[in-house]
């Protein structure tokens, strides 16, 4: 879509190619193979010289329609969806490092993108230094001649801490390295980080861009230069994303300005009433004044987004019990969903990290995270309530 139309009306028809059919909603595509009319065209589509589908591991009309979506939607030139968000970081950084190349991340990241970063990359010869808190100057102090990405999530798993994009892009240039953003809690609705100089974002579709916790997906969104060698790396390894899950994601994301806006209105709701109550200790919510990076992310974001934590009083046997007691709350580690869930990061989303790479990324023992959904924000409230209060 060349027009520059509003992300509600680019989450809704972005991308969408109709058929002979003229069918209105986008269609699923169920196969693994095309048909070429000859010879010649067989072997123009696998030289990539004539542009068409050729084998629904690497190219398939559902797929390129979600894709087409999530990068008009981001502000970029192209997009490729993989098999989770997991697979996102793998492609990208299989496909834009090598061997000998130098990796600055952020120390709070999701747990299993600590693994890939600190234990999976490593045997590959790509070795990463972990930057502990926000500021940019920690960053570049990490970097080194051969430092080729800089990775954050903005706001964090599961401490929401908010990192400033435009500041962390200029140290990544001002080293000749690339910065990538995992955009998983506030999606482009809430945040564009291409904007504010970074070059690629990173999505787990499987949360927020479906919605409804139905299938697992992922995507790379940057300048085509990027994509296209992402694309390399995808049309030979394989974990690309399914037509199926694509087209599940293509009708979540028809949702997800509605869905953000109320969820995080929730969330903002739910964090004031947490912080006013006795057993607990502190509440980590960017919409919040007590947020330490606040001031930026009421820049940065559009709202503070729809997932908060929390310390409990009595680490994690208090933790533990507040969870139990829960009734209406679905006790799982994903988030993203239209139902709201809780979970205990130290024993679940981080639980293979060491007890000091958790301590030193602010994980303690007492921490709850809260992905609020769209039940009533007094039925989550009085859940929460049970929990912490045993009755």
């Amino acid at each position: 879509m060349t027009e520059q139309y509003r992300p509600d009306t680019l989450a809704v028809r972005a991308g969408q190619e109709r058929s002979q059919f003229g069918e209105h909603a986008e269609a699923l595509y169920l196969t693994s193979s095309f048909v070429f009319a000859n010879a010649a065209q067989a072997a123009a589509r696998f030289a990539g010289t004539e542009e068409g589908m050729v084998y629904a591991r690497f190219s398939n009309p559902t797929v390129t329609m979600m894709q087409e979506r999530l990068a008009a939607l981001e502000g970029a030139e192209g997009c490729i969806a993989t098999a989770s968000g997991m697979s996102a970081i793998l492609a990208t950084v299989m496909a834009l490092l090598k061997a000998g190349d130098h990796v600055v991340a952020s120390r709070s990241l999701f747990g299993a993108t600590q693994q890939l970063f600190g234990n999976i990359f490593s045997r590959f010869g790509i070795e990463t230094s972990f930057v502990a808190g926000t500021r940019p100057e920690g960053f570049r102090a990490a970097m080194k001649a051969n430092t080729k990405l800089v990775f954050i999530e903005t706001p964090s798993n599961p401490l929401t801490e908010v990192y400033d994009i435009a500041a962390l892009a200029r140290v990544a240039h001002d080293g000749g390295a690339l910065l990538a953003v995992d955009n998983c809690f506030c999606t482009p609705i809430l945040q564009r980080p291409l904007q504010l100089g970074a070059d690629l974002v990173i999505h787990s579709a499987t949360k927020y861009l479906d919605g409804q916790g139905r299938v697992l997906g992922g995507a790379v969104c940057a300048r085509k230069a990027l994509t296209d060698e992402v694309f390399k790396f995808l049309r030979t390894a394989g974990p690309t994303l399914s037509p199926f899950n694509a087209w599940v994601i293509l009708k979540g994301m028809e949702t997800l300005k509605i869905r953000m806006q109320a969820q995080s209105t929730a969330a903002l709701d739910l964090a004031r009433r947490l912080e006013a109550h006795a057993q607990v200790e502190r509440v980590f919510y960017p919409g919040l004044p007590s947020h330490p990076q606040h001031e930026l992310a009421m820049r940065q974001q559009a709202s503070g987004g729809a997932i908060l934590s929390f310390e409990v009083k009595g680490g994690r046997a208090e933790a533990w019990r507040v969870v139990d007691r829960c009734k209406l709350l679905s006790i799982t580690a994903n988030l993203g969903d239209t139902k709201t869930t809780i979970t205990h990061p130290a024993s679940t989303t981080h639980g293979r990290i060491s007890p000091e790479a958790r301590a030193e990324a602010g994980i303690g023992e007492g921490l709850l995270r809260i992905a609020v959904g769209l039940e009533a924000i007094e039925d989550i409230e009085a859940d929460l309530r049970r929990g912490l209060e045993g009755r």
